[in-house]
């Protein structure tokens, strides 16, 4: 699911195509990717794009007399900009905005369809659509402190909340814990002040790289990559492979639709953490080191 530096990667490109530009019509072909019906899609045509907005993991497209679409990519929803009148991709296409200089055309790969498009009408309709989650790069150290600490999670659950925290998902919490050296499920109660403050630093370090980073490497294209698993990481979507630190083999838990990855000897004090699954299936045998986990796949 595209997070803060892919929204803002997103926003970075689509300001110079779309601001000042009136869309000539859109075309949706996928019916479940819109949620709304009142105002009507077609409000937009004729209407000029004023401004762009990031709510959360929400790109918003604000068109004059406060008409916004909120566009919610979800896992697999993608912006391509093609040429003007572009045909809309078959198996995956799901809607086209048509401008006189070129085509937005949003994607979604799959076969689920979860990406969402609501037309709203007035800022306090689209504020309905905030999901209120602080913005960490404005954010001070007490009031992230207080964000954090307010009920007691464990970090990873904490950083991915939308309520809790504006942006943030499992690719970035991943890296974000890694330079913090912080357990994903450390309890947010078991904090001391300096690990909060260390936290705090590195949140706000690893979304600004990461932004930094993405919008330089596509200049002025448009992005053609969005993707959660970036060269460079240090520990998302690295399962296996050596810590970029320490060296130790990255590890990781499966949950629910997500996975947590970490570095046992950067993050947990050595010690692996507990697949429940697992953990249950083999109880007194799991492991709890890696050098444990090294003897049990050898044998020994």
């Amino acid at each position: 699911m595209p997070e803060l530096p892919d929204i803002l990667l997103y926003l970075h490109a689509l300001r110079p195509r779309l601001l000042g530009r009136q869309v000539q019509r859109v075309r949706l072909v996928s019916p479940f990717l819109l949620r709304s019906v009142e105002p009507p899609l077609t409000a937009i045509d004729g209407r000029t794009i004023v401004d762009l907005h990031r709510l959360g993991k929400r790109v918003v497209f604000e068109a004059e007399g406060e008409l916004f679409l909120v566009f919610h990519l979800m896992i697999a929803g993608r912006f391509r900009w093609k040429p003007a009148g572009a045909a809309i991709p078959g198996k995956v296409g799901l809607l086209a905005m048509d401008f006189e200089h070129g085509t937005l055309v949003m994607t979604e790969a799959g076969t689920k369809r979860q990406a969402s498009l609501y037309v709203v009408q007035g800022r306090d309709a689209l504020n309905r659509h905030n999901p209120g989650g602080l913005e960490v790069l404005d954010a001070s150290l007490p009031s992230f402190a207080e964000a954090l600490t307010t009920e007691n999670h464990t970090l990873k659950r904490a950083l991915t909340d939308p309520h809790v925290f504006s942006g943030i998902g499992n690719a970035y919490s991943d890296e974000i814990l890694h330079a913090a050296r912080l357990s994903p499920f450390k309890q947010t109660s078991s904090l001391t002040d300096e690990e909060i403050r260390r936290l705090y630093e590195t949140t706000r370090a690893t979304l600004t790289e990461w932004t930094r980073r993405l919008q330089e490497e596509t200049g002025e294209d448009f992005p053609e990559k969005v993707t959660a698993f970036r060269e460079g990481m240090a520990v998302h979507g690295r399962y296996g492979k050596p810590c970029p630190v320490c060296g130790s083999p990255v590890q990781r838990i499966v949950y629910a639709a997500n996975e947590a990855n970490y570095c046992v000897t950067c993050q947990t004090g050595g010690r692996l953490l507990a697949d429940r699954s697992l953990s249950r299936l083999l109880r007194e045998d799991w492991p709890r080191t890696l050098d444990d986990l090294e003897r049990r796949r050898k044998g020994t």
